[in-house]
């Protein structure tokens, strides 16, 4: 296996799937959201939203709080200290990744 190929084996599959990574880029820049701002924002279905999050929380990435705002439920998602971890070296690996192919910054001739 090259270098980089095992660069890429190392990547956290639980937030690489597109919908965790949009779920982890979200919470990431908002702090916490409600379920039905991350159902938005992220373009999910709730029964696909609820599944990916179960995983996150799993993985002790987030942290999910079930309270009420008056009489109406209300789900606050955010990231733990280990997910804000998991996320930057993730953000790393990927870069890194997209550095040395140069994939970012200027195309190569």
């Amino acid at each position: 296996m090259t270098p980089r190929m095992q660069q890429i084996s190392q990547l956290d599959r639980v937030i690489h799937e597109p919908a965790r990574l949009a779920i982890m880029l979200i919470l990431g820049g908002a702090g916490d959201a409600d379920f039905l701002y991350l159902q938005r924002e992220g373009g999910f279905t709730q029964g696909n939203l609820s599944g990916h999050l179960a995983k996150l929380e799993e993985a002790g990435y987030v942290e999910i709080e079930k309270k009420f705002k008056g009489k109406v439920p209300l789900t606050v998602c955010s990231l733990t200290g280990k997910g804000r971890t998991a996320f930057a070296e993730y953000s790393n690996r990927m870069l890194g990744l997209l550095q040395s192919n140069g994939a970012c910054g200027s195309p190569r001739p």
